[in-house]
């Protein structure tokens, strides 16, 4: 059976994670996790460095004992053989074709000889790969690596796919694409974990996200859920500067509500900010290089998280 789409209704979710709890030593990572997500959903697992995310991929790959809590794939506990990692950095070989790679992988996957062949057609329809297989993997871009890696984490037919920062590292137009192949493997049915660093690609990309902070994966839900909850129809106000600002300066943007988010970058969200902040901008003698309004995005509601405690890094605790 290759890639297309599948009646969803009476299949089990791609993923079930119940009361989760998980540790390095006595160092606790993950707290009371709850996770559901569909056949067909792409769920966006987002989080700063060191809050957990790998913790909890790794379990769900049973390369972790959690302390407790019950973790099911397509409905049933222990299946490993159900679940496709694409890792954040590529593995392949480069001196193998595409061809070749995949058919190393498919047996490593425990697939037979024919098995194979049948699932690399189907694979590399699926990633856009038909006319590429016999190229040497060291010749390809970083997108076209991307697909292959992908490619491969296919093969077996799993019913959910973990893809680890899949847009690291590519150019946009490579973005673009590899975000309708992960569309087309959405619509056969197939449950997907995205963890990504890119807020803008899982506001754009994910049917719900959730947010792993203090080792608790909160808040979730639909990205124009949360926003709507956190902003309702609060506006935010981008000012970008090209020079330093003096402490002067930096005192009366804090006095107006202003604050800095990154480089020369100040903002403030309000219901109405463009009525009146624009002048009083010019009363403070305050002249930005550059003012617009947006809507706030999931980048702003993960600004406006509390910030979690300092946890145990994953890369320490290994």
């Amino acid at each position: 059976m290759g890639y297309r789409e599948l009646h969803l209704s009476t299949r089990p979710a791609a993923l079930e994670v119940r009361d989760l709890h998980a540790a390095y030593g006595r160092t606790p990572i993950l707290d009371r996790i709850d996770l559901t997500i569909g056949c067909g959903e792409i769920f966006g697992l987002l989080g700063r460095n060191g809050a957990g995310k790998t913790t909890l991929v790794r379990a769900i790959c049973g390369r972790l004992r959690p302390l407790r809590g019950e973790i099911r794939v397509a409905g049933k506990a222990g299946a490993r053989d159900r679940i496709g990692l694409v890792p954040q950095e590529i593995a392949l070989y480069p001196h193998l074709t595409i061809r070749e790679n995949l058919q190393l992988f498919g047996r490593l996957s425990g697939l037979s000889r024919r098995d194979t062949d049948l699932a690399l057609d189907d694979v590399v329809r699926a990633t856009g790969l038909e006319h590429r297989r016999s190229e040497r993997v060291a010749t390809l871009s970083g997108g076209w690596k991307r697909r292959v890696n992908l490619a491969a984490a296919l093969l077996h037919r799993p019913d959910l796919l973990i893809l680890d920062e899949p847009m690291a590292g590519i150019d946009l137009e490579a973005r673009r694409q590899l975000d309708g192949v992960i569309r087309a493997l959405q619509q056969t049915g197939m449950g997907i974990l995205l963890i990504t660093h890119d807020l803008a690609e899982a506001e754009s990309l994910c049917s719900r996200v959730g947010f792993l902070q203090n080792g608790i994966l909160a808040p979730q839900g639909a990205p124009r859920d949360l926003l709507q909850a956190a902003f309702g129809t609060r506006v935010e106000m981008i000012l970008d500067f090209r020079t330093d600002l003096t402490e002067a300066d930096r005192q009366a943007l804090t006095r107006l509500g202003f604050r800095p988010s990154h480089d020369d970058q100040w903002t403030l969200t309000a219901e109405d900010p463009a009525s009146t902040l624009p002048a009083e901008l010019t009363r403070a003698g305050i002249a930005p290089a550059e003012m617009r309004f947006r809507r706030p995005g999931l980048e702003s509601l993960f600004r406006d998280l509390p910030n979690p405690r300092q946890p145990a890094s994953e890369e320490a605790a290994r």
